[in-house]
């Protein structure tokens, strides 16, 4: 059995062959990882599908969430002991990771990654940890920016991170990364907001050392500064 949000489903749908496959749409994550598990009980091999990887803004923490409120016992494949079944998570390419890349190298040095969604986390939340984060100049990568319902929080944020950023800071969007339509674009915080943004658009916003060189943003880990690394040696 395979399971998943279905627009994450059709991505894989050229590798899929013989499989049961349950599809669900936004806000029904819970059922199917209820599904998944009573398959899992039932002796079936099951795949449960997130986009990037399953243990950042993903299903995993999900699915081990409910095997803990039902007291089931899971534990790794190669593990020893009587389980109700095995788990294993599989370590994929998060969004981050992918946009990063094809940015060059924004995420250097420390950062922050924060969801603009506020359906599970309370918007003062989010405010709260964006400007500690802003504070402590970490590069911060923005997840689900923008949608339908929710246009105005971008523009929100912006303001807040100008508190604590200068306009010209570095700001990268990479849309779709590593899928088809993938686009990037490079801009700054002042104009972060002339750019089309969607939820499926990382934007990475630079910190006070972050610079652009060419199309690519760089974040300085401080090599060059401590070893003094010069065109003559």
């Amino acid at each position: 059995m395979v399971a998943g949000y279905r627009t994450y489903i059709d991505l894989i749908e050229p590798l899929l062959t013989h499989q049961e496959v349950v599809a669900t749409g936004m806000k029904a994550e819970v059922k199917r990882c209820q599904a998944a598990i009573d398959r899992a009980l039932a002796g079936a091999r099951v795949a449960l599908v997130s986009s990037g990887d399953a243990g950042i803004y993903g299903m995993a923490g999900l699915v081990l969430e409910i095997c803990a409120a039902r007291s089931l016992k899971v534990g790794p494949p190669e593990g020893i002991g009587e389980v109700d079944f095995h788990l294993e998570v599989i370590p994929g390419i998060p969004a981050l990771a992918a946009g990063a890349a094809l940015l060059g190298a924004p995420l250097m040095h420390d950062f922050a990654a924060i969801s603009l969604s506020d359906l599970l986390t309370p918007w003062g939340t989010i405010v709260k940890r964006l400007e500690l984060a802003a504070q402590g100049d970490f590069v911060i990568v923005l997840y689900n920016p923008k949608s339908k319902k929710r246009h105005w929080q971008l523009g929100a944020v912006r303001e807040l991170l100008l508190k604590y950023k200068a306009p010209e800071t570095p700001v990268g969007l990479a849309s779709r990364a590593m899928r088809q339509g993938q686009e990037t674009t490079v801009t700054t915080l002042k104009d972060l907001l002339e750019h089309p943004v969607d939820m499926q658009t990382i934007v990475i916003v630079g910190n006070s050392q972050t610079f652009t060189y060419g199309p690519y943003m760089v974040t300085p880990r401080g090599y060059l500064n401590k070893y003094q690394v010069g065109e003559d040696q």
